[in-house]
């Protein structure tokens, strides 16, 4: 392994339960982690639960709990779901861990030393829902942007991170190119800068949940900038210099467009301030949306994923949310639409393909793999699927890498309707057909693999190969002609029966 590639998701609320919002994010991280281990690199994927807060605080207390005995529950509930679709994650962090401390008091030490932290008085209004503040023009009909709640107006004396001496330096960090994508999505960070920026509460008296501030044990951090440094922590900042330096150049995260200003303008700011690099990419998407309103517990809208996987099992679960939507808008989600895609694009291609290749091998060739011909007339179009997966998938578009992939897989049926292989006698013709049927499934099922990991493994398995798809290595294992034939091939059962709307 020669390069390494660090993605997050963002670290989820506790206030919160995992919904398909939460899945969205976290099957795309997952997804683009599965693709770097393919191409040999060395991936870290972190995922995990924020837990401080006065929402957290309060939520607590209404149920009869401790903050601790409430966090816990629900961040065990995040894991669950998170198992449930099959998210490899390396590491879960949690906001109330011990290394999670060390790392904000040594950062928020760091910016304070270096004369980027005040003491001042604040009043304004607040959110608990958004634990932020907003200003009057931010409302709408007075109410939070966001939770369409009212806002509560606070006055304390609170530690203020000096925000606005970064404005240039955050438009120069915008202008690297890639910083922030997609390219709208930059555009706003960048507007957010440009109407300038004011100084920020980093700090609370009125609640002891969270992590004290070292220099001022009366206040704890204000959970955002607790929240935050979480990607820091899990790479070793504060407690191993060493492996955080290697991992840091490379951290992606992966956000939707609601924390857009706390991930593009106020975090990599805080790290400037500690003499930090900011992170090497954010990939900021769009809202997943039901019946054109965002997911939320007080709209009564939420969807759960164990739901959904009951139905589509896990597989058809992640390919439908990698595919269905492109990656930047929002995307609806409809269970209709879910159907078809399940129908369309597991069982009648991919499903289907493997299903009539096992059989028309059993009846054609006694049940053993003819192999592929060198100068198929799939070989190019798998070099173009190939270049265009790989391409979707180092820039976060998994819709745009599973549509190229799944060319292949459209080529391959149009060579068999075009052969019709199962109407012939067995001779070489047939064997050359099925051959190059059998070669596209082998690579589909690796280039697949980080969408639908059960089901190519399967394919793996059907046809007689060793190993799974995952444990491969890109681009080697997508050129063509590597199919070794001579296995026997297992019909099975459909790979992904029909389901009816």
């Amino acid at each position: 392994m020669s390069d390494r590639f660090y993605v997050t998701t963002p670290i989820y609320y506790v206030n919160d339960v995992p919904h398909i919002g939460h899945a969205y994010t976290t099957v795309i991280a997952d997804a683009v982690a599965r693709w770097h281990r393919l191409l040999d690199e060395d991936v870290f994927f972190l995922t995990g639960t924020d837990e401080h807060g006065l929402k957290v605080q309060r939520s607590a207390e209404e149920r009869g709990l401790t903050p601790q005995q409430h966090a816990d529950a629900t961040s065990a509930r995040f894991r669950e779901a998170w198992a449930l679709l099959d998210i490899s994650n390396d590491d879960f962090i949690r906001t109330t861990e011990d290394r999670h401390a060390v790392a904000v008091t040594a950062l928020m030490q760091a910016a304070y030393d270096n004369g980027h932290i005040y003491k001042d008085t604040y009043e304004g209004l607040y959110c608990v829902s958004c634990e932020a503040y907003y200003q009057p023009e931010d409302l709408v009909d007075g109410l939070c942007p966001i939770h369409k709640r009212p806002v509560e107006t606070l006055r304390e004396e609170n530690w203020f991170f000096r925000l606005s001496a970064f404005e240039d330096r955050l438009l120069a960090w915008y202008e690297t190119g890639d910083a922030v994508l997609p390219e709208g999505k930059r555009n706003e960070a960048v507007g957010i800068v440009r109407q300038g920026l004011r100084d920020i509460s980093i700090s609370r008296t009125s609640i002891s949940w969270g992590i004290p501030v070292p220099w001022d044990p009366d206040h704890v951090f204000y959970v955002w900038y607790d929240a935050l440094i979480n990607y820091a922590t899990a790479v070793g900042y504060g407690s191993d210099r060493e492996r955080f330096d290697a991992w840091w150049p490379t951290v992606h995260h992966v956000i939707g467009k609601d924390i857009l200003r706390f991930h593009t303008v106020y975090w990599p700011a805080v790290l400037m301030a500690a003499g930090e690099a900011p992170p090497r990419q954010v990939q900021v998407h769009g809202f997943l949306l039901i019946g054109g309103e965002k997911m939320s517990k007080t709209a009564l809208n939420q969807i759960f994923p164990a739901d959904l996987v009951e139905d589509f099992g896990v597989d058809g679960f992640r390919y439908h949310f990698l595919r269905e939507n492109p990656f930047g808008p929002d995307g609806d989600f409809s269970y209709e639409a879910m159907v078809a895609r399940y129908n369309g694009d597991l069982a009648n291609n991919l499903g289907n393909l493997l299903s009539r290749v096992a059989t028309v091998v059993g009846k054609k060739c006694g049940g053993v793999a003819p192999a592929p011909r060198a100068d198929s007339p799939l070989a190019p179009v798998v070099e173009s699927a190939y270049e265009a997966t790989a391409e979707g998938w180092a820039r976060f578009a998994p819709s745009v890498a599973l549509e190229a992939t799944w060319r292949i897989i459209r080529e391959a049926n149009a060579l068999l309707e075009e052969a019709e292989p199962w109407k012939a006698e067995p001779g070489p013709e047939v064997d050359a057909v099925l051959g190059d049927a059998l070669e596209a499934l082998r690579i589909v099922a690796v280039l697949a693999a980080p969408a639908v990991p059960h089901a190519t493994t399967e394919i793996w398995r059907r046809l007689g190969l060793a190993g799974t798809p995952g444990e491969q290595r890109l681009p080697e294992a997508a050129r063509w002609g590597q199919y070794p034939g001579g296995a026997t091939i297992d019909t099975g059962a459909p790979l992904f029966p029909r389901i009816k709307a």
